[in-house]
């Protein structure tokens, strides 16, 4: 029988010929992630343990993105439990605040991801990294702890679905646009603890962001992990950011997927999920009436990248945010905040009436830097809408691109790039 990409990079890390799904084993990590919120737990958990030390000081990575630059006390607590841990152990990759990003943007940067890698993170959203053909899933604080003192975790080989992207998608398509149409198609359980693995002639016109974004989101369709084949453009981005050596699966012919969907990119409408879950999807053009807005959110670990602030920059140059609307835009790595400003997307933005904020996590999760007060309408390029997730449980999030973000911030109610003029 055959094995899936997800499947091919298990039994590598387990040392095994091969493996099946729902098959437990124990495979050894290449990266083990960590930030502000969870490293803390994680940090006791291995101190319970009375272990010596970590277990390689190159393979954990610790980043402080969620309440950093730190909003109160409790924040600066956890940081500088955080830093403490990150000095006692000399460990390689900890980012303090100017060197930071949002995680799942900034590791692939720093060239801390490779095709064939096993990583987990104390995050959810660590299944971003499948872009570059890893595996990457979120963990629990103890599980990590566990990774960092011993360099192993246990896993249940996932099952696999078969998403076949076919044609190239219309000029605002965005990776956000396809995750949400997928996600609104199959349900936020759709892919529940299975291996959401993309394929097809479709992926040749999807830049690296598009793929990030596409990863990131899988969880929110219950997946344990998204991957992508390793074609040239993951290639080229791996050396740009890396000297170290990868390896590259592919799936066997006569791998066994649970499902199999094809997704004709070409056919494919910008594309906004409702409240309050990202599966309650309507396109642009399924908006019964106008739905006014008080604040834009246009960043994050799903859509915070280059060709995002990009796509935003174009939509809003020349132009003003719509008055009393509130519009936060926040790059997700000090690099990209840096080529944004080189190439005058900051001043677009701020010109525009936005403000422009240092990487951080803080609007997503409603921790800061944007909270939404009772009664008040968010579009975001975020990740996810549940009820109370950027503040009061009486507020709403919209998840959009950037395009539909901007074009929204603009005209004060949630609008297409196309609605611009």
């Amino acid at each position: 029988m055959g094995m899936t990409m997800t499947q091919k990079i298990l039994a590598k890390s387990a040392g095994l010929k091969e493996v099946e799904a729902g098959q437990l084993i124990e495979a050894n990590l290449d990266l083990v992630l960590g930030n502000d919120i969870t490293a803390p737990v994680a940090i006791r958990e291995m101190e319970k343990m009375k272990v010596k030390g970590v277990f390689h000081k190159d393979k954990i990575a610790l980043v402080p993105d969620h309440f950093v630059p730190n909003k109160d006390i409790k924040s600066a607590e956890n940081c500088k439990y955080v830093r403490e841990f990150a000095l006692k152990h000399n460990i390689t990759h900890y980012f303090e605040v100017g060197e930071m990003g949002i995680e799942h943007a900034l590791l692939p940067e720093k060239g801390l991801i490779l095709a064939g890698d096993v990583i987990i993170g104390a995050d959810s959203h660590t299944c971003t990294y499948g872009a570059l053909g890893a595996f990457s899933t979120g963990v629990g604080s103890t599980d990590m702890a566990a990774g960092m003192a011993t360099g192993k975790a246990w896993f249940k080989v996932p099952s696999a679905i078969k998403f076949y992207l076919t044609g190239k998608p219309g000029k605002w398509i965005s990776g956000k646009d396809i995750i949400l149409h997928i996600i609104g198609s199959i349900g936020v359980d759709g892919a529940l603890y299975q291996s959401m693995e993309f394929t097809g002639d479709g992926i040749q016109y999807l830049s690296m962001d598009d793929r990030f974004t596409i990863a990131n989101m899988a969880i929110e369709a219950g997946g344990k992990n998204g991957i992508f084949p390793v074609d040239d453009q993951a290639i080229a981005y791996m050396t740009q950011h890396s000297k170290k050596s990868y390896k590259t699966y592919e799936a066997d012919e006569d791998a066994v997927y649970e499902k199999e969907y094809t997704i004709d990119l070409t056919s494919l409408k910008p594309t906004i999920a409702f409240p309050h879950l990202p599966e309650n999807t309507k396109t642009i053009d399924q908006i019964p009436e106008d739905i006014p807005i008080d604040q834009v959110v246009i960043g994050s670990c799903t859509n915070g990248r280059l060709e995002d602030l990009r796509a935003a920059a174009k939509v809003m140059e020349g132009k003003k945010v719509k008055k009393g609307l509130r519009c936060i835009i926040f790059p997700a790595t000090q690099s990209i905040y840096l080529q944004a400003m080189e190439e005058g997307l900051l001043k677009t933005f701020i010109e525009a009436g936005a403000v422009v904020s240092t990487p951080t996590c803080g609007p997503c999760l409603g921790g800061y830097m944007g909270v939404l007060a009772a009664g008040e309408r968010c579009v975001s390029t975020t990740n996810r809408n549940f009820v109370g997730r950027m503040g009061h449980v009486d507020s709403e999030v919209y998840l959009a691109s950037p395009a539909v973000a901007a074009a929204s911030a603009v005209t004060g109610k949630i609008a297409g790039p196309d609605e611009i003029k």
